[in-house]
């Protein structure tokens, strides 16, 4: 499926609809990269099934940094569940830090119900004429439960250039087959 018009992350999920039906699915943003023993995605599978419910990936940032992304409001799910999920009573997008509900980003990594295809269709088009995904998953917490999930892992912000090296290198340098050789590399740089 292939987004003809650039209208935000909500129209590109949008699109989708015809495909995906009337199952739960997953949103997965590239420029995000996680790294962990258990996938991500995986995490969020398993916290849907204790839910039944959306689960937007969600991991802490530096109080200056969440003007810069989606940040939840909300608490630690209570009744037994997964002491890393926070039932959401809000979103803020990208809000002051003086503003900020709390220091839990949105990360791109989603299991959303499809449900959310009414809510994008009702989501009014925002700054810069785009249909905002968290204006849509506000919209869903009207009628039914969304979670957070802190999944376990690192995450690199792709997006950013420093992100994308900081990535590649550290990534590189674990792999079996070239992680010596890069690290040699790396030592006979002239850092000065």
């Amino acid at each position: 499926m292939r987004q003809k018009e650039q209208l935000g992350l909500g129209h590109a999920v949008l699109v989708t609809k015809e495909l995906v039906g009337h199952e739960p699915f997953a949103v997965i943003l590239s420029d995000d990269v996680v790294v962990g023993e258990r996938p991500c995605i995986g995490q969020l599978i398993h916290a849907y099934l204790e839910t039944h419910s959306s689960v937007v990936a969600v991991t802490e940032v530096p109080h200056e940094e969440t003007c810069r992304y989606g940040i939840i409001d909300g608490h630690l799910a209570d009744g037994g569940m997964d002491p890393r999920l926070y039932k959401l009573s809000g979103l803020v997008e990208k809000p002051d830090p003086a503003d900020a509900p709390s220091d839990l980003a949105i990360i791109g990594r989603y299991i959303l119900t499809p449900k959310i295809f009414d809510k994008l269709e009702q989501t009014p088009r925002g700054a810069g004429g785009e249909i905002q995904l968290t204006d849509a998953i506000e919209a869903l917490m009207q009628e039914q439960d969304v979670y957070g999930y802190a999944f376990e892992g690192k995450r690199y912000d792709a997006g950013t250039t420093m992100g994308w090296l900081k990535a590649s290198v550290e990534l590189a340098m674990q792999r079996q087959d070239i992680g010596e050789e890069f690290r040699r590399y790396l030592q006979g740089l002239d850092l000065s």
